[in-house]
């Protein structure tokens, strides 16, 4: 029997997310109910989870902190929205160019730099002391609430600001016909308006958060969250039932999936509807006004890239082990190139493999959900997208557990590497891939089909190059955020599979902090490159925010 070759694509969205998604999450939950033999069912482990304390507070503080940074990314996102939507503020492609950059670059890094900056020798610290001003520690959950705050606080302001571009001003002006002053309106009109988008983008700040490995296992110190003790967990019982770290990760997706679930619950419950007739105006302020709103845009960029800044100045500097010394120069380049060149080439070469599918096979994918509408591929869609919910240390074990045996024994190379790139990433490319069919016409495929073209010649001659700006931008992030994975990372890797992300971390951990910051730069000029070049396709929050 005939197939149609989009059916066949379709079939393999399935397989692959069977393969990469379901198999390695029912085996985290499987392993959730062994007992430590590994050979008896049991609810041990969930009785022990949530019948000690020592679990317990691991829970509740990684709920605690991630919501304490996802309030600090409410408060710096929405005002930041509401002044670059509202009035003209200058420089607004750079402001967002720049706050996306602190959203994508690595929130392990941002930690790292608030050391340099607020740890126990830190600069800012030193300087305060000398005034006599004694510093708060970065250490601990308030500097991992901030760090939080300033990683993604963007979700928010891009999703904000989508929604506030959208809320016809003829709603203002009857708020103010009505006497409604600015806060009143404010709180009465625009923000219900907009709730759909900044729960959202509260949401995706959350679920980042709670799920973030990196950013606590440097910061924390004895403050427990779930992703650092199952990491901790498995690691020290990898070499028997890791039936624990298995109940922490499931727990993990409990919460992510009941934060979901409150979103979409909040969101509905006042959902507020209004036709778009007029578009918000734009205003102009004057004097003190301008100065002021416009400090404020900028101070918040400014508070969320400084970090960057000081790792990159602090990449030259001259060190003496843990300790930086005074002047400048290459050394801590040349101790990237020649101690730990196998990081580099291997980060390189796992992003750019795993970039390759998600090319060929995301955008196939982004096709079929877009244009073969059926039951199947509306199934298959927000399957997908499930690639976004799971923690990558979740994921990590996952693939511990299903690749370790046969029939598939991949554990230990870099196939298996690339292939938690891949999964991980793939959505970027199939949403940037599918939205922008968005714009395109069906009626041109349709005309090729009826010149005599077949199906798949069509797609290819007449709709794939209009893909092509979706594509290649969905390409460009799933590198970016491939090339600076560290959760799903530091478990799969060996040795001889090292890569930048990992090896920062460890340079971080050994007081290694001028080749950490080397590293870290080399990682950010990548991600600003990489931005800039998304950015002159189809604009940085379109892409980012798919």
């Amino acid at each position: 029997m005939h197939r149609s070759p989009w059916t066949l694509v379709t079939a393999l969205g399935f397989a692959l997310v069977a393969l990469l998604l379901v198999a390695p999450t029912l085996g985290v939950f499987q392993s959730s109910f062994y007992d430590a033999s590994g050979e008896r069912l049991s609810l041990g482990n969930y009785a022990e989870l949530f019948g000690n304390g020592y679990y317990r507070e691991a829970l509740l503080n990684s709920v605690l902190v991630s919501l304490a940074g996802t309030l600090g990314a409410c408060l710096l996102g929405v005002p930041l929205a509401l002044l670059t939507t509202r009035f003209a503020i200058p420089g607004k492609r750079l402001l967002k160019t720049l706050a996306v950059l602190s959203l994508l670059s690595p929130p392990f890094i941002g930690a790292y730099a608030w050391i340099l900056i607020l740890g126990n020798n830190g600069f800012l610290r030193h300087w305060l002391s000398a005034l006599g001003i004694d510093a708060p520690t970065i250490y601990g959950p308030l500097g991992i609430a901030l760090v939080f705050a300033l990683q993604f606080y963007p979700l928010v302001f891009l999703l904000t600001a989508s929604g506030l571009s959208t809320v016809d001003r003829s709603l203002d002006e009857a708020a103010e016909s009505l006497g409604a002053t600015g806060a009143s309106k404010l709180f009465r009109v625009t923000l219900p308006l907009v709730l759909p988008s900044l729960s959202a983008g509260a949401l995706m700040a959350f679920m980042l958060a709670l799920a973030n490995f990196g950013t606590p296992m440097i910061l924390g110190e004895t403050f427990r969250v779930l992703p650092t003790l199952a990491y901790n967990k498995f690691t020290s019982e990898v070499d028997e039932n890791p039936g624990l770290a298995a109940t922490l990760c499931i727990v993990l997706i409990l919460v992510s999936t009941g934060a979901i679930l409150l979103q979409r619950w909040l969101a509905s419950r006042r959902k507020v509807v209004a036709r778009l007739t007029h578009r918000a105006r734009v205003e102009r302020l004057e004097g003190w006004r301008h100065w002021l709103a416009t400090a404020a845009c900028y101070g918040i960029v400014g508070w969320s890239t400084f970090p960057l800044g000081v790792i990159a100045t602090y990449s030259f500097r001259k060190t003496s082990g843990p300790v930086f010394q005074p002047g400048f120069d290459l050394g801590n380049y040349r101790t990237v190139f020649h101690v730990v060149p196998t990081a580099v080439s291997n980060s390189v070469a796992f992003s750019f493999a795993a970039v390759s599918l998600i090319v060929v096979i995301g955008t196939l994918l982004g096709y079929v959900v877009s244009r073969q509408r059926s039951a199947a591929t509306r199934v298959l869609d927000p399957l997908l997208m499930t690639a976004y919910t799971i923690p990558g240390i979740v994921l990590g074990i996952g693939f511990v557990m299903t690749f370790s045996r046969l029939p598939l024994p991949l554990l230990g190379g870099g196939l298996i590497m690339v292939l938690a790139y891949f999964i991980r990433r793939l959505p970027y490319t199939v949403r940037s891939s599918a939205a922008i069919l968005e714009q395109v016409d069906p009626a041109i495929e349709e005309a090729a089909t009826s010149l005599g073209a077949s199906p798949v010649r069509a797609f290819g001659l007449v709709t794939l190059p209009l893909m092509v700006p979706g594509v290649v931008a969905g390409a460009i992030l799933s590198w970016v955020t491939a090339i600076n994975e560290l959760s799903a990372s530091i478990v799969l890797y060996e040795g001889h599979t090292v890569t930048m992300p990992i090896s920062i971390y460890h340079c971080v951990v050994d007081g290694m902090y001028g080749a950490a910051a080397a590293l870290s730069t080399l990682l950010i000029v990548a991600t600003g490159v990489a931005l800039f070049v998304v950015n002159s396709l189809v604009g940085v929050e379109e892409a980012v925010t798919p």
